[in-house]
């Protein structure tokens, strides 16, 4: 069918385009008839190509407008989610922050008891070493003074001063 129409639009322009014989006309119909054809022509054979090569570029177009709203659309989601995550880490360290500072305060208290316990019994270890000293200085007091007496007492006294002066140091 459209090798028939262009074949009628091409043998009417073979007709009407040749020169007028009469020179008193005008040929405006014709070359009006002409335009025409030709405009049609270019209609039927441009038209197609041109529709699908816009067409194809509107949908080309569409299609990456499509896709630049898509990768704002998972922008936007991942900037949400990034938000949320944000949120949450901040929420997990002022958590974080008081259990820590709640950890600080019972170890504080757990090593200021056992350095109390530890004091109270490096005193009583300390006491009971003087204790001791006070002991052996008594009893290397008490033997110098023996030994004194004992020496003293071959020469001038008799035994039973020495008792005495023994029964005086002991007690």
């Amino acid at each position: 069918m459209g090798k028939i129409v262009i074949t009628v639009l091409m043998l009417g322009v073979y007709l009407f385009g040749s020169d007028a014989t009469h020179e008193a006309s005008t040929d405006i119909v014709q070359r009006t008839v002409n335009f025409l054809i030709f405009a049609g022509i270019l209609y039927y054979l441009l038209a197609e190509p041109l529709k699908n090569y816009f067409g194809g570029r509107t949908a080309g177009i569409a299609g990456e407008l499509e896709k630049v709203q898509e990768r704002l659309r998972e922008s936007k989601r991942l900037k949400e989610a990034a938000e949320h995550k944000i949120d949450e880490a901040n929420r997990f360290v002022s958590d974080l922050i008081e259990s820590t500072k709640k950890e600080c305060k019972i170890l504080n208290d757990k090593i200021s008891a056992q350095c109390d316990q530890d004091g109270d019994v490096m005193q009583k270890q300390n006491n009971g070493l003087i204790e001791l000293e006070k002991r052996q200085m008594i009893r290397n007091v008490v033997s110098d003074v023996m030994n004194e007496v004992m020496a003293a007492s071959d020469s001038a006294m008799g035994t039973s001063a020495m008792v005495d002066i023994m029964k005086k140091k002991v007690a």
